[in-house]
Formats: structure tokens, C-alpha cells, sequence
């Protein structure tokens, strides 16, 4: 086999391998061949992109497939230039290092997500042609947060819900309960300060009781899958019959938590706080308050390094592109060098946590 390694890497900017928008990654296409090679062609491609696929059955032996996707950027430019007349570049017997630098674009774009029936993926690959023979290709994901977006409404904005239930057939009387927070956007690892009040006005003792769930929506072809997932929970010591008490719980969010999904319109991640009074052998008075968990993200451990001569890949969208047929041919030409430094957890970045499992969740919410 003539090409003996093809693969694609990148650098890491922080402990936490993420990347966020407006960063810049470095990194490198490698080829090792084990003789003199023609090349028609080595391509960077730079991908982000949403998609989601689940089947419903109707009857026996009826189902349908619903599928959607979205692409937020696709970037490709072509590393080796056109040098021979018969459009092909000949590389010497060796390994070769192609170093790029890409810029993730400065706009909204969803963060890497993984789920059961939907994914947002944010990727690179390389692409190498020959004449008469198949393309190889090379990909690696990357880690993908979204910065804050501080414009959601009611981000900052105190949250209240209350609710006064009578006590069913085996008690008597009712309970209220009414719950504040502070805001409704808090950022991973934050502490959410729950006020409760509550008033038990029946013959039975009451349990205040918290939970923490996320809410995963997909969406495809005008029909939408709901899957819920609790994070955590926590209780409080009970309050007696005839008793009325103002409580106050921290719920201290997760630090790997995925932050909240609002800017895709396939796939949301939403987060609720439900709050609730347990009573034995009676229905339980609930209040549900929306969570928005930001992300804390990592500053770069280190100052990123310009971008490499004559591979500074412009971002997605710009209206003035370099010109890339004025870049010198020897600027991009391939060059033997010692194999780079061991890559470890760059070259393989790790997604968000899979969720053990799914609740089946219809309108309610």
C-alpha cells in the first residue's frame, strides 16, 4: 500500500479539550507514503451540523422514518495547489505534515450534543484524491460550547410559581406551597437557592421534595419526540399538620452538566426545577420552573499561536476571502519532519455523557 498513514489532529487549548466560538484551531493533515506519490488533490474541510432520526410504528407492519438535519458551516479549501500541468502534486518517500489553522466563526451556533435519536457535531476532515483511485479520507470531532447568550429572555429575571391543593379522600383540609428563585439562568457548578413557603392547613404531614430534569425535544417533518431525564435529587424534613414554615434549599447544578440547547430548531435541552409537596395517599402539588444552565467555560492555558504560513483559513461567511491562488506553491508544499509529539486526548475529544436512560414524556411538560 503506497499511503500508509492518512489522519487528521488538532491542538488543545485547554484542559478540557472545549472550544468555543471565535477560537482558532491548530492542527495538522499527515501523510506517510512508502514511495513517490502523485496527488491530485489534499482537502480541509471544516463541518458543523445537526441531525436527527427515530421510526414510529403503525400497526404491524406500517412505520414511517422521520429525519431532519440543519448545517450551521461547511469551510473546504484546497491545501495543495495545482503545480504540474496534468494537475497533480508528487510527494517524496516519507511522512509529511500539512499544518492548518481555522477559525471557528464569532456567531449563534448550537454546542456539541449527543442523544439517543439526534447529534451536533462539529468535525474535521481531509480528503486526499489520486487518479483511478478511491478518495481516502481522515475526520476527527472536536468539542464544541456556545458562549452564553445573555439576550434569552427572562434569563436574569426572578422566578415564581405557587399552588393550593385540597387534601383527597384519606385526609382532610389543603395545602399551599409558593416557590422563588432568584433568576432562571445560572452557570454549571452554580448553587440555585430555592425559597419555599409553605402552609400545611390539612390533617396529614407534607414532605417538600426537589428535582432537577432535563428535557430533550427533537423535531422532524412536523412531528417532535420529548425524552426526560432526572439530574438529581433532594428533600427537606417534613411539615407537620397545622404547621406553616418558609424553607430554603441550594441546589448546586452539576459541573458537567451540558449547558442548555435554545438556538437549534431540530434539537432543544432544556432544564426544569420541580419543586413538590409529598403527601401519603394523596396527589402531589408540583411547581415546575424553568433552569437555563450557561456554560463556565475555560480560558486557553495557553496564547494561541498565529495561524500557520499559508494555511490561515478564513472564518465561514466572510465577504472578503484571501486569495488563495496568490499564495506561492512553496509555502504549501509538503516537507519531511520528525513525527509530532504523542496526542492523547486531542485527537480524540470527549463528547458530552451519554444519559443512562429515557423517560417517555408526551405533552406535559
Amino acid at each position: 500500500m503506497t499511503i500508509k498513514t492518512f489522519a487528521i489532529e488538532y491542538d488543545s487549548i485547554n484542559s478540557k479539550n472545549i472550544f468555543t466560538n471565535g477560537d482558532t484551531i491548530n492542527g495538522r493533515i499527515i501523510v506517510e507514503v512508502s514511495k513517490e506519490t502523485k496527488i491530485q488533490a489534499l482537502i480541509f474541510i471544516a463541518k458543523g451540523k445537526a441531525t436527527v432520526c427515530w421510526s414510529e410504528h403503525y400497526g404491524q407492519y406500517h412505520h414511517h422514518v422521520y429525519r431532519s438535519s440543519e448545517k450551521y458551516y461547511e469551510v473546504t479549501h484546497h491545501i495543495l495547489r495545482e503545480a504540474r500541468q496534468d494537475g497533480t502534486e508528487i510527494i517524496g518517500k516519507g511522512r509529511h505534515v500539512f499544518p492548518f489553522s481555522y477559525t471557528i466563526p464569532d456567531r449563534k451556533i448550537p454546542s456539541t450534543f449527543k442523544g439517543s435519536i439526534g447529534k451536533i457535531v462539529h468535525k474535521l476532515k481531509a480528503e486526499l484524491k489520486q487518479s483511478m483511485k478511491l478518495t481516502k479520507k481522515a475526520k476527527t470531532h472536536f468539542t464544541f460550547v456556545s458562549r452564553a447568550d445573555m439576550d434569552t429572555p427572562g434569563l436574569m429575571e426572578p422566578q415564581y410559581g405557587c399552588k393550593d391543593k385540597s387534601v383527597g379522600v384519606f385526609g382532610s383540609g389543603n395545602v399551599s406551597i409558593d416557590v422563588h428563585t432568584k433568576r432562571m439562568g445560572y452557570t454549571q457548578g452554580e448553587g440555585i437557592q430555592v425559597i419555599a413557603e409553605i402552609s400545611n392547613r390539612s390533617s396529614r404531614s407534607v414532605k417538600p421534595k426537589f428535582t432537577l430534569y432535563e428535557k430533550r425535544s427533537f423535531f422532524a417533518q412536523g412531528r417532535r419526540r420529548v425524552h426526560t431525564n432526572e439530574i438529581l435529587k433532594d428533600k427537606l424534613e417534613p411539615i407537620e399538620s397545622s404547621d406553616k414554615k418558609t424553607v430554603t434549599k441550594v441546589i448546586t447544578i452539576p459541573r458537567d452538566l451540558p449547558p442548555s440547547i435554545l438556538n437549534c430548531s431540530i434539537i432543544k435541552l432544556e432544564y426544569r426545577l420541580k419543586v413538590y409537596l409529598d403527601i401519603k395517599c394523596a396527589s402531589d402539588p408540583e411547581i415546575k420552573l424553568p433552569i437555563v444552565v450557561l456554560p463556565a467555560l475555560e480560558a486557553p492555558s495557553h496564547k494561541q499561536p498565529p495561524p500557520s504560513a499559508g494555511f490561515g483559513f478564513e472564518p465561514f461567511g466572510n465577504p472578503n476571502p484571501a486569495p488563495w491562488g496568490m499564495t506561492p506553491p512553496l509555502q504549501v508544499a509538503p516537507r519531511p519532519v520528525d513525527p509530532p509529539p504523542p496526542y492523547g486526548a486531542c485527537a480524540a475529544p470527549a463528547m458530552y455523557p451519554p444519559v443512562n436512560q429515557y423517560g417517555q414524556y408526551e405533552n406535559k411538560f
